[in-house]
């Protein structure tokens, strides 16, 4: 059983055909948001003065809070700055070393270019949000798309500001509590996901190689098209 902190995950464990080929299971069967994790505090009358601080549950080893790393990025959320440096590397040999947004209509949809020799040559975007993410597919179908790659998010904000996560008792979104989260993740120590020793030997021991019909079978999903819903409520893509 997989948990994981997560809104998007949420939609995502929902969707039918979301298997693991090499076992036949979904690929998430329950995710436990943090939101609910307090919750479940709350009821019990626990309060995080009174836990014990123990070490964090991994595949590999138990993490000290000296081993917590993040990825490259503003935010805990997506990987669009990892994969945008990684390409400029290994399709153009540049090291793109800071990024600079570009907002377009609003803060949640924001572009990142690379360029050489005065071309364009990488077009990232980041869209957050169900307005953004309607946009987005809107000019997906009439011909206008010019991205290599497109990070999506559902919640606007990013997955800190999710409904998932802890709220104020009013239910609206907290933006001291959002910055404070924000500034607790930009202090871990980073680490791209190609240097950890652990990820290394996992590809090695158990997935036989980079390229292997494991590899494929166990990491790669395979999407199937959605009936289409008349119910009228729906969002009219």
């Amino acid at each position: 059983m997989a948990r994981s902190l997560g809104c998007c995950l949420l939609h995502y464990c929902d969707r039918n055909g979301i298997n693991t080929a090499l076992y036949n299971s979904p690929e998430v069967d329950c995710v436990l948001t943090s939101g609910e994790i307090v919750q479940i505090m709350e009821q019990k009358n626990v309060s995080m003065k009174d836990v014990t601080e123990v070490a964090v549950h991994s595949l590999f080893d138990d993490l000290k809070k000296r081993d917590v790393v993040r990825h490259d990025g503003r935010r805990s959320d997506g990987y669009l700055e990892h994969i945008f440096k990684h390409a400029a590397k290994e399709l153009f040999g540049m090291d793109a070393k800071e990024i600079t947004y570009k907002a377009l209509k609003n803060k949640d949809f924001e572009e990142v270019t690379l360029e050489k020799d005065g071309e364009t040559v990488l077009h990232f975007a980041a869209a957050y949000g169900f307005r953004n993410i309607q946009n987005m597919v809107l000019k997906l179908k009439k011909g206008k798309f010019l991205y290599h790659f497109v990070e999506v998010l559902a919640c606007p904000g990013g997955c800190l500001n999710g409904k998932g996560q802890a709220q104020t008792e009013d239910g609206k979104p907290d933006r001291a509590l959002l910055a404070q989260m924000e500034e607790v993740y930009t202090v871990i120590p980073l680490r791209l996901p190609e240097t950890n020793l652990h990820i290394q030997k996992m590809y090695q021991d158990w997935l036989e190689g980079m390229d292997s019909k494991k590899v494929q079978d166990t990491l790669h999903t395979t999407y199937s098209a959605v009936n289409q819903s008349t119910n009228s409520l729906d969002i009219k893509w």
